[in-house]
């Protein structure tokens, strides 16, 4: 099946049909800002976002200590339930780094959310999420879209949604991300990455066994993110572009869902949620991004395309039932 085809057939459940937009003094006709309210926007906080690292690299440290440190049963499970949102905030600061908005100096931006961040978040601290990446928003759905099949065939069936937790609960979803770099390790570029990957993985290792406790990298480290980050990764992405199609048009691209403080702190931490707006323009850090999605509804480009809640949007993704009947 060519490219095409593939769009035609497998992508647009959910895609709505805009009215066109005209622009604005603040935003151009595709929801672009323009002059002084975009350069407004694209000012990187470098001591703010420094804070915010800080934060996130002592987050999965604290759960851990306090795990340890209570030594109760519900301590084990409490830790197990928090650290995939540890690694998720991680993962969105890797997100932010990739975009070269995390801190103004591309050598600092990198150095930090790329090779270190990414590197230690079961990556490889290069630039392969970056470029993927950047395919995704130049051209969603396009040719070379890296998650065309996470995002396509929405909406599905109730049973079928479940199917896809059950992978993500069970770890087949992370053995299906980590199998492929124990393959191909003929390849000397490929063999590389792959040991990149582990010594990242062996320093996390290290710090749990110098900490006394090299059992807990398994239990609180492993474990959650090939299990429940899993799942929490993917209601994350479909959120975003589950049933969505190839446009110029990126209403029809991307969904945005209202943002309520309980999504914020669990799913979609450091404004991530604000997820058209920064497909509008990828360029604006994620402290500004509330701004401009005010803008968009403001001056009329968002229109009545919000989400009220992620509930209701997964219920419409799985709603292939209901739209069959």
């Amino acid at each position: 099946m060519g490219h095409e085809a593939a769009v035609a057939s497998m992508t647009g459940g959910m895609a709505p049909s805009p009215a066109p937009f005209a622009g604005s003094d603040r935003l151009h006709p595709d929801g672009r800002p323009r002059g002084a309210f975009r350069d407004s926007l694209r000012t990187v906080p470098n001591a703010r976002n420094a804070l915010t690292v800080v934060g996130s690299v002592l987050f999965p440290v604290a759960v851990v200590v306090a795990a340890v440190a209570a030594t109760h049963p519900a301590s084990w499970v409490a830790a197990f339930l928090l650290m995939p949102i540890a690694q998720n905030r991680l993962f969105i600061l890797h997100h932010e780094a990739a975009h070269r908005v995390l801190f103004s100096g591309r050598r600092i931006n990198d150095l930090v959310g790329i090779n270190l961040i990414g590197w230690l978040t079961f990556g490889t601290g290069g630039h392969g999420y970056r470029i993927g990446h950047i395919h995704h928003h130049r051209d969603e759905f396009g040719p070379k879209e890296p998650d065309f099949g996470l995002y396509a065939r929405y909406p599905i069936t109730t049973a079928s949604m479940r199917r896809k937790h059950r992978r993500d609960l069970t770890g087949v979803s992370a053995f299906r991300i980590v199998r492929p770099r124990f393959q191909r390790l003929g390849e000397t570029r490929h063999r590389r990455l792959t040991y990149w990957f582990l010594a990242g993985q062996a320093l996390v290792l290290a710090a749990f066994w110098g900490a006394g406790h090299p059992w807990l990298y398994l239990l609180l480290w492993v474990l959650p993110w090939a299990t429940l980050y899993q799942g929490l990764n993917r209601i994350r992405a479909i959120a975003e572009h589950g049933g969505m199609t190839r446009s110029a048009d990126r209403r029809r691209t991307t969904h945005h869902v209202h943002q309520s403080l309980v999504a914020r702190l669990v799913m979609v931490p450091f404004s991530v949620g604000y997820h058209l707006a920064h497909h509008a323009d990828m360029t604006v850090p994620y402290r500004n991004l509330p701004r401009l999605h005010e803008a968009l509804v403001d001056d009329g480009y968002l229109g009545d395309l919000e989400w009220p809640t992620y509930r209701s949007l997964w219920k419409a993704l799985r709603s292939a039932e209901t739209v069959a009947a």
